[in-house]
């Protein structure tokens, strides 16, 4: 997996499957991956660790994503007004949600073609945020609700 796709994402694993978090620069994918993780030490979530900030690669098995950090960067995330900080951080996590932060196509109420996104030719369920949204809270009810059709 040395010659891997890198992007610039964030990504973080809840329970057995990892979010990975795109979005511009400024978007807050940090942050987002932090707020993730303190929800899981406030048992909103019931496991939650980093597996990469700024920069992960990614790379395909078997069908599924899979998602680790760039080794210059493991274990490091920016928390904003303190810089970059150590946390305890897994070193690959398959992928089972994709977080797209200041998305576009964003709205009140998503058509299910936007639900899903293809990366490296694996379909994933997307999450769209709209900018300046709170994602904490949506990326929550996201994944402790089910979709009213379903």
């Amino acid at each position: 997996m040395t010659d891997t796709p890198t992007i610039h994402a964030s990504a973080v694993l809840i329970g057995a499957k990892a979010a990975l978090i795109r979005g511009p620069a400024g978007a807050g994918k940090s942050q987002l991956a932090f707020d993730l993780i303190e929800s899981a030490h406030q048992g909103a979530l019931p496991f939650a660790r980093l597996v990469a900030d700024d920069r992960a690669h990614i790379d395909v098995r078997a069908g599924r994503l899979l998602v680790r950090p760039a080794p210059a960067l493991a274990g490091l995330i920016e928390v904003r007004g303190l810089g970059i900080r150590r946390m305890p951080c897994e070193p690959l996590a398959v992928v089972g949600l994709v977080i797209d932060l200041a998305a576009a196509d964003a709205d009140r109420h998503p058509a299910r073609e936007a639900a899903e996104t293809v990366l490296e030719g694996v379909a994933l369920p997307r999450l769209a945020v709209a900018a300046g949204a709170a994602a904490l809270p949506l990326v929550l009810a996201f994944l402790k609700t089910p979709a009213a059709g379903d």
